[in-house]
């Protein structure tokens, strides 16, 4: 099956919300979805966060992740999912931060860089090493549509879903048929 990453797959915010999302429905195991298990997908993440990250103009131009530091990534994948979801619900503990900065610490000794573009798995540490220095809770969120971490930029904190355009119009049309099937009795 072909997969293309569009700017929706780049809702989150940070580049290392956008990583741990890579993991389509992670809290319903039945139809959970790992978009990182083909390995052409990880290399074509680099590539799309180019385009579509909201933190491509700090990191500049990123390059694939190395095979050997794969298994890193994902790891770091997990700790920054793990850590950030608590995050949200104010569970985060001493445990959660401590395994997310060995997670990052391990990515970075292990990532190769020799100038040029970054790579991915050391972008996303910086990412979530920026994000877990600089908490903002109330600005941290999760989908209730799709189970998606993302910031919340907008003035007044208000937003709830990870993209208006994909979740929130399908969370706005199952309330409108659900509405519409009340009313007329069915």
């Amino acid at each position: 099956m072909s997969f293309t990453w569009t700017a929706h797959r780049f809702a989150g915010g940070a580049l290392a919300l956008d990583v741990a999302n890579s993991i389509i429905l992670r809290c319903d195991p039945a139809r959970r979805i790992d978009r990182f298990a083909d390995v052409a997908a990880i290399d074509s993440f680099a590539e799309a966060a180019n385009r579509f990250g909201a933190e491509s103009a700090r990191f500049g131009r990123l390059s694939p992740v190395a095979a050997e530091n794969r298994s890193r990534l994902l790891s770091l994948r997990e700790a920054t999912d793990r850590h950030f979801r608590a995050a949200v619900s104010a569970e985060a503990g001493a445990e959660l931060l401590a395994d997310l900065l060995e997670a990052i610490a391990a990515v970075l000794r292990g990532s190769v860089h020799h100038g040029g573009p970054l790579p991915l798995d050391a972008a996303t540490a910086h990412s979530a090493l920026s994000l877990a220095a600089n908490p903002e809770p109330d600005r941290l969120k999760i989908c209730p549509n799709c189970g998606w971490l993302f910031l919340d930029r907008s003035r007044n904190r208000s937003r709830t879903w990870c993209d208006m355009a994909v979740c929130g119009n399908r969370s706005k049309a199952k309330r409108h048929y659900h509405r519409n099937r009340e009313e007329t009795g069915r």
